[in-house]
Formats: C-alpha cells, structure tokens, sequence
C-alpha cells in the first residue's frame, strides 16, 4: 500500500484576515484552483469553476462546485451562466502554443461578461519564468522582464491582456508569479513514492543552480490576502524563501521516505533507462526571486518558507492516512 494522495477534507489555513463568502469562480479547477476551491467551499463560500472532462466535472460537484465542462478554443461565455454571479474570478488556465491565452482570444466577449457582471476581484496565476535568466541575481517585480522561453512568452503576453482588460473594469486585479507549484499529490515525494521517472526536462533542470518554488497552502494564503485589500493592479511574486537546486529537493525527499517506509523505493529512478534524447536544450534561466513584496503587502507568513517544511508536511501526513482505508497510489 502506497501513501501519497491528497486529503480529501479542505483543512482552513488559519488566518485573521479571511474575507467574507461570496461566490468564487474559478477558470480551470486544476491542482492549485481545485485547493483553493475545496478550502473556501469550507469556508461557506458558493465556487463554480471549468474543468476539460466530464469525470473531472463529477469529482469538482462532489465537493460542492458548480462546475462546467469547458474548452476556451471551442465553448462560448453564454453557456457558462454562473460568470456573472460571480464576486471573484481567478483563472488559472496556461497559456497555449501557438494559440496564447485561450480566453483572451474571446475578445469582446470576454469584457462584456466581465464588466456586466458582479465582480470584484480578478487573480491571474502567472509564472516566475516570464523574468527569463537574470545570472543568479535577485529579482522582483519591477525587475526588467526578459522572457526567453516560448511557454514564458506567452505567460508575460497573457499577463499583459488580463491587465489591459480590467483597465475599464473597476475591481481589484493582481498578478501571481508563481514558482514551481508542489504539494499533497504532486511532489517530489510522490514522484519517487509511485516510481515515475523524472521527465526529460525534469531531469535536465536539474542542472540549475536555482529553482523557485511555492506550496500550494501559500499559495492559498496570498489569494485569500490578496481579496482583503483594494489595489487597481498589482503583481506579486509568490515563492518560499529557498530557492535550491532541483536535485537538493529530491535527495531530501528520498532521505525523507527511506527513514520513514525503507522498503518503498526499490530503486534509484534513473532517467538514461528511459531512453531519453539529451539533444534537447533549456533555455538558460538563472535568478533568484523575491518574495518580499508578498510578505510586505499581503501580511503572508509563510507556513513552508522551504522545500524541507513542505516535504516534511505531505510525508507527515502519509503516515494519517496510511491508517485509512482505500489509500492508493
């Protein structure tokens, strides 16, 4: 029996500053929009929110969403009815290569609900990557951006639509960039737990000296922040406070699981067995990122300022649900 899946109950984060429910709508109920989700759920909140199957509508209306099936290339705004109820929208759908934000692409559609509707607040989940390689240097929000990337170029141009959208909007507007998302269900625990090789472009990143990250309780924690203060337009970065190389990460998770399950891992995960091309390059993009703008504006105490708090909480709570039944892998 494998631990590692997520808690299904939504445990608040316990801060001061949580704001009053209201109706959260959420454009893709991935893995951080489906915590969030779950914890204001909890916390009396009304969510609606898209997903891209059916099944994953199922699982998003057992927890009490409003959920719909929906595909930003191809569905229409109209058939979404609970958009212009909402108070809150956070979206947190990538962009698309070759395509860009798929939502922005809606145009005229996309302002006209949102401007005849009810909303207050809008979050746009964004990426570290757009800073591209800065040399190892400290960089914050009003650091030069300098995407190189593809997938960083079209996370920089989306972030440029969604604040020229809201210009005429009168609501609160803030930009997220996030590091590396990890937490219960998608870490380096649970990719050594459930014996998956590292991707080909996990494996090569593990030559950076520097890799931004963030918990997605922290993450949760500035969305809630962030609703408690009246701001036009605002980027943050939302990261830990250690931006350590990717192979540090998971020799602590290993050491991390072999102290606490000896016999889970059988052997060392090797990406050359997967008869990965090297041929491949990555862009070069060394920084370290500032979190001090987020502490100083948003009041965030970190709960995981590291990776080790991070890692050491998921695997914690393995060992609570390793005495419930039905824990798969």
């Amino acid at each position: 029996m494998i631990p590692g899946i997520a808690p299904k109950t939504a445990a608040a984060v316990p801060v001061a500053w949580a704001p009053q429910p209201r109706h959260m709508f959420v454009f893709g109920a991935g893995f951080v929009g489906r915590y969030v989700s779950e914890r204001l759920l909890a916390q009396g909140w009304q969510v609606s929110g898209t997903c891209t199957s059916v099944n994953k509508k199922r699982e998003l209306e057992m927890l009490g969403m409003n959920a719909s099936v929906f595909d930003a290339t191809e569905s229409s705004l109209e058939n979404i009815h609970n958009l212009r109820q909402a108070t809150h929208l956070l979206i947190s759908i990538p962009p698309i290569p070759g395509i860009g934000d798929p939502l922005l692409n809606l145009g005229e559609d996309l302002r006209r609900t949102l401007s005849h509707g009810n909303l207050e607040w809008l979050c746009y989940l964004s990426s570290t990557s757009v800073y591209g390689d800065c040399g190892g240097v400290l960089v914050d929000e009003d650091h030069t951006v300098n995407p190189k990337s593809e997938s960083a170029k079209l996370r920089y141009n989306a972030e440029k639509g969604w604040l020229n959208l809201i210009d005429d909007l009168n609501l609160s507007a803030f930009i997220f960039r996030l590091g590396g998302i990890y937490g219960p269900g998608r870490s380096a625990l649970d990719t050594l737990a459930k014996g998956k090789f590292l991707s080909q472009r996990q494996k090569l990143r593990e030559s950076k000296q520097y890799t931004a990250r963030i918990h997605v309780a922290d993450i949760y924690q500035a969305v809630l922040a962030s609703m408690c203060i009246r701001c036009a337009r605002k980027i943050f970065n939302v990261v830990d406070d250690d931006p350590a190389p990717r192979a540090e990460v998971f020799a602590f998770a290993r050491s991390l699981i072999q102290r606490r399950y000896p016999d889970l891992i059988t052997e060392i995960i090797d990406a050359n067995s997967t008869g990965l091309d090297y041929q491949e390059i990555i862009i070069p993009a060394e920084k370290r990122v500032s979190n001090a703008r987020m502490k100083q504006e948003l009041g965030i105490n970190l709960l995981h300022p590291t990776y080790r708090s991070g890692l050491q909480s998921i695997i914690d709570a393995w060992q609570i649900q390793s005495q419930l039944p039905n824990i798969s892998q």
